[in-house]
């Protein structure tokens, strides 16, 4: 198989996880903040975790990290929410299961996001991808 078609297949196979896990996952989420249950709510949040770890999963078998794309998705889609659930907060219309299924999905997304960094990168090398090291005098003067 060449290169291209594992990448197609990859992207196949992260792509159905995502549509099946993680809409699922979405819908049971919303179904319990509609009901105020914030036990079926969790239930999506766990599907959408699941999600999250079959595509870890699939890049350990590719030998591939997340995309930029897949990156820059996953952070714009968890700070719009994070939008919407402020907004809503600040509205007044959420009741006390939706603020914990809300402050439970954002807790357990942040926590998994930085258990992946320090296991696939350690603690340094997490670190490390978000800063910007100065150049030392040697590199100054090249």
């Amino acid at each position: 198989m060449s290169q291209t078609d594992h990448r197609m297949d990859r992207s196949v196979l992260i792509f159905s996880l995502w549509g099946v896990l993680g809409f699922l996952g979405l819908g049971l989420f919303l179904e319990g903040m509609q009901r105020d249950l914030w036990s079926v709510s969790a239930g999506g949040v766990a599907l959408i975790v699941l999600a999250f770890v079959a595509h870890i999963i699939v890049n350990g078998v590719y030998d591939t990290g997340f995309s930029q794309g897949e990156a820059a998705l996953g952070i714009g889609a968890y700070g719009l929410l994070g939008l919407v659930f402020v907004f809503s907060a600040i509205g007044g219309t959420m009741t006390m299961a939706d603020y914990y299924a809300g402050l439970t999905l954002f807790g357990v997304l942040a926590a998994g996001f930085l258990a992946y960094l320090f296991t696939r990168h350690g603690l340094r090398g997490a670190f490390s991808r978000f800063h910007i090291k100065p150049m030392d005098k040697r590199e100054e003067r090249l």
